[in-house]
């Protein structure tokens, strides 16, 4: 065995000669034919001109299980990286449809008002403004305005003429809850027959000519109008008039909206649903009068005139959500701002009068959805860069790979005179022949895969992907081949000096990492700029350059480290030992990629798992706060008597606390009313301590034997307004009246959800009072339906575990929450194939390594343990540094990351910052399945070397 000072080259550098002779003979063969057969056939035609064999096609037919592991690879990332930008767009966009929907029409749609123009010459101009023909011209060209970000549902949107006010109607048969007249808006809305089923009589029409002297008027009425008002075909409602007889509407027609929730009908939800509205300055016992809407024809406007009220001309112009993106979301604020007090704005007044008026809410339900996007897009960007930078460095190892199996044949070229450029041309053209259509094919499967979202960001990350496969192996030969060199460098040392360059290198990615990690700390992970899109990349990059630093620093340290361990080995029994760690002392600088690889991918699954159990915590935090137990059963009076005993005879039910809850309770006899809670302080104690939500002393809380003012466990707010030092009085629903005095103060508390309360012992109450309207059950996996069932129609119920599901189901967070997950499985598949990448590399040096010692006495078991004694240090040092900088980078970076905006639908005041914190489990499983890969790959490449002969790889390490 040759020693490490020879010149000759290591058996690593031998054996891949002696490949790359063997691949160059296989070229030489193939052009050497292909010039002989275009000789022959020039010499038929009396030329020769020599003709060589195509580059491409001869190197793919030589290594074609290469070429095709390769072009899985850039398919796979391809698609991946193309799908993910899509994948992004479709949950942004079921969000921002979902935001839509739960903001209502009356927020959504832009409403168009205007008043009539005082001082028309005559009665007829002033009504002409008011038919349909006007109004249908003005809205046309209203819809012109629009900005084209600002999509319009033209079905949904309309136009009429209603009432400023609405009129008090003297008819005494419509219902009065409390001696008040019911009042009614007139309102004339187009397109009545296209949106509404005449349930009986007919759709209301007129005769003749319309104008403010008009008597009678017809008009229909909704299906729950007509029956909160008593109102039936051919009843007449008188409505006040000006200087002539009460206009009489005459009602022809009920109607059943089609679509109720529909902007033509909810814009004003009055048009299709009555409304109990209470008298102003009624006083705290308010006076409740009927408001409905009366539906009169568009051509009988006019008759509005002559009313007490002003008519107003109105257009409503329904957004259409279905084609609204998240990424228009700037054009979409722009919009709104022209048309509420911009160019829009000048446009519509030109177009219907200097008194017109642009309301609507769209621009709040916009910025409260970018807000909630600002909260989750750069959480997800911390995992896409993580697995990003993971797939680039399996790309740059797959491309060294190639690189360093032909190293001798790339020698070779360069010493038969092939220049740089052209040596890293040939390489890049053969590599774009498989990484090409792999990524095309990549891509095709993310577009089929995605249907949604921004093709052009697909293609721009499926381009990149393939550039990368494209450039790694030209780049990796032409570094290596710089100068023209009969034997290269031995591989399996360790460079003692790093250079400069590579020093100023490492200390700008320190630098940045600690640039990055103190913005997030200071400002959180929002950009701040409210419209979702990421202000500062470098945030969403802190972690990846922890993971890089610490990468460089443990590669500069491994080798020194090992070095001193390699001595007290040398003093034991056996080789094995010593041999191993002056093996693995040897590290290269190519043992930086997988290195770098292993620890991002362990620092972002570190971060992503303490991100979704974090997410996890903050549901489960909410929906006990909801709730207050596992189950809360609550009634607006007293509970059936009973009813407590027969919950706990439920069998997943373990405890049963009565509660009796009075929400109408006034200290000092104010008009704010504060919430009081009458609990047994023993059984309640323990339901508090055991959810955690203010756990106290129950003898603090019982009524005193001798009497006297109960002890009272208040919030904070109420103890702060009443006071702990004296008691005071407080009546009750019932009009009795207890004296309490605050002893406890605590944040929460299971009986009731808010910033106010009073919790005392249920034995100092009345026996009004004391009766139970509450119990909060504690129970494993309670069944929602048998509690139901026992509870009766009544009673409402809440369970715990469907609140739960109910946070996860919003699209934007769960969306998020599964691309999160999924980049970082990815992320964790791509640091495996790092590791086996970098074992397979060094595979031919450590067969034949075995294949040497075997000849000198070494066993098949100890040939095992030499290999995974060689690998484990670098395993154990991937491991134990990916877990300690995943813990690091989770305690930095904490302080600027807030997880309500992923865990729940809207934030929660009273749920409070969800902070990120360290998951054992997150930092644990993934370093232990990196140390078992490794041990496992080495294994089973000792295993399948002992079963192969040594002769064959003797003669392959051969340098003759």
């Amino acid at each position: 065995m040759n020693s490490e000072h020879d010149a000759e080259p290591g058996p690593a550098s031998a054996q891949a000669a002696a490949t790359g002779r063997k691949e160059a003979a296989a070229q030489g063969a193939t052009a050497g034919g292909a010039q002989a057969a275009g000789g022959a056939q020039a010499a038929g035609r009396g030329k020769a001109s020599p003709v060589a064999a195509p580059w491409v096609r001869t190197r793919l037919r030589a290594a074609p299980l290469a070429a095709l592991a390769l072009a899985l690879l850039v398919a796979l990332t391809a698609c991946l990286a193309a799908a993910f930008p899509r994948a992004v767009d479709r949950y942004e966009d079921a969000g921002l449809l979902r935001t839509f929907q739960q903001a209502r029409p009356e927020r959504t749609t832009v409403q168009v008002t205007a008043p009539l123009t005082a001082g028309a010459p005559s009665p007829e101009e002033l009504a002409a403004p008011l038919l349909p023909a006007a109004l249908r011209e003005r809205h046309e060209k209203l819809l012109g305005t629009v900005p084209g970000s600002l999509a319009l549902d033209r079905a949904q949107s309309a136009y009429g003429v209603a009432l400023s006010k609405n009129l008090e109607v003297p008819d005494p048969w419509i219902p009065r809850p409390s001696g008040v007249p019911a009042r009614v808006a007139l309102v004339t809305q187009n397109g009545l027959a296209d949106h509404a089923t005449p349930r009986e009589g007919r759709l209301p029409r007129t005769s003749g000519t319309v104008d403010a002297t008009t008597p009678v008027v017809e008009a229909a009425v909704t299906a729950a109008t007509a029956k909160s008002l008593h109102i039936k075909v051919g009843s007449v409602i008188h409505v006040p008039a000006v200087a002539r007889a009460p206009l009489a509407v005459r009602v022809t027609g009920i109607v059943t909206p089609r679509e109720p929730a529909g902007a033509y009908w909810s814009t004003r939800s009055l048009l299709h649903t009555p409304s109990l509205v209470p008298l102003p300055g009624s006083g705290p016992d308010r006076n409740w009068y009927w408001l409905g809407a009366l539906l009169l024809a568009p051509e009988a406007a006019p008759a509005l005139l002559g009313t007490d009220g002003d008519p107003v001309r109105y257009w409503y112009l329904a957004p259409d959500p279905d084609r609204f993106h998240a990424s228009d979301l700037g054009r979409l604020k722009a919009a709104v701002a022209t048309l509420e007090s911009g160019p829009g704005l000048q446009e519509a007044r030109a177009l219907t009068g200097p008194g017109t008026d642009v309301t609507t809410d769209l621009d709040g339900v916009l910025v409260s959805f970018s807000q909630l996007r600002a909260g989750i897009a750069p959480l997800v960007a911390v995992a896409a860069v993580g697995t990003a930078t993971v797939a680039a460095v399996v790309l740059l190892m797959a491309g060294a790979l190639t690189a360093d199996r032909r190293r001798a044949e790339a020698a070779l070229l360069r010493a038969r005179g092939a220049s740089l450029p052209g040596l890293a041309g040939r390489l890049c053209a053969e590599t774009a022949a498989v990484a090409v259509p792999a990524g095309a094919l990549g891509l095709t499967a993310a577009l089929l895969a995605v249907p949604e979202g921004r093709a052009a960001y697909a293609v721009a990350a499926a381009l990149a992907v393939t550039v990368v496969a494209c450039a790694a192996l030209p780049l990796r030969a032409a570094l290596a081949h710089r100068s023209v060199r009969v034997a290269g460098p031995r591989e399996d040392m360790a460079t003692t000096r790093p250079s400069r360059r590579r020093t100023v290198a490492e200390l700008t990615l320190l630098v940045l990492a600690a640039a990055a990690v103190e913005s997030l700390r200071r400002r959180g992970m929002s950009s701040g700029s409210g419209d979702g899109s990421s202000g500062d990349q470098l945030v969403s990059v802190a972690p990846v350059l922890v993971g890089v630093i610490a990468a460089l620093v443990l590669v500069r340290l491994l080798p020194f480290l090992l070095r001193r361990l390699a001595r007290p080995a040398g003093r034991l029994r056996g080789a094995v030992g010593f041999l191993s760690l002056a093996r693995a002392g040897r590290t290269s600088v190519s043992a930086v990629l997988p290195l770098l690889a292993l620890l991002t991918a362990l620092t972002t699954a570190a971060f992503g798992g303490s991100v979704l159990a974090g997410v996890n915590e903050a549901r489960d935090r909410a929906a006990l706060l909801a709730v207050g137990a596992d189950a809360r059963v609550e009634s607006e009076g007293p509970l059936p008597s009973g009813l407590a005993d027969r919950v706990r005879g439920l069998s997943e039910v373990r405890a049963v606390t009565e509660l009796s809850i009075g929400y109408q309770a006034k200290p000092h006899d104010e008009q704010t009313p504060v919430p009081l809670a009458g609990v047994d302080p023993a059984g309640y104690g323990a339901l508090a301590a055991r959810t955690g939500l203010g756990a106290f002393a129950a003898d603090r809380l019982e009524r005193p034997v001798a009497g006297g003012p109960l002890p009272a466990l208040a919030s904070p707010s109420v103890a702060k307004a009443y006071g702990t030092r004296s008691p005071f009085p407080v009546r009750l629903e019932d009009g009795s009246t207890v004296s309490v005095r605050i002893t406890v103060v605590r944040d929460r508390t299971p009986a009731v959800t808010g910033g106010g309360f009073l919790v005392v012992d249920r034995a100092g109450l009345s026996a009004a009072a004391a009766r139970p309207t509450a119990l909060l059950v504690t129970g494993y996996h309670v069944d929602a339906a048998a509690l139901r069932r026992t509870a009766g129609a009544t009673v409402g119920v809440r369970v715990r575990a469907q609140e739960r599901a109910r946070y996860a189901d919003p699209p934007l967070q769960t969306g998020a929450e599964h691309v999160y997950t999924a980049a970082v499985a990815a992320g964790a598949g791509y640091a495996v194939l790092a590791l086996l990448l970098a074992l397979l590399r060094a595979a031919p040096e450590r067969t034949a390594l075995l294949a040497r010692l075997r000849t000198m006495g070494l066993t098949r078991a100890q040939a095992r343990r030499l290999l995974v004694l060689e690998s484990l240090p670098q395993a154990l040092l991937a491991a134990a540094g990916g877990a300690l900088t995943g813990w690091a980078a989770i305690r930095l970076l904490s302080p600027g990351v807030d997880l309500t905006a992923v865990a729940l639908p809207t934030a929660d005041a009273s749920v409070g910052r969800t902070e990120l914190y360290t998951d054992p489990l997150s930092l644990t499983v993934p370093a232990i399945i990196v140390l078992v890969t490794a041990v496992g790959v080495a294994g089973a490449q000792a295993w399948w070397a002992g079963r192969r002969g040594s002769v064959r790889e003797l003669r392959a390490g051969d340098a003759r």
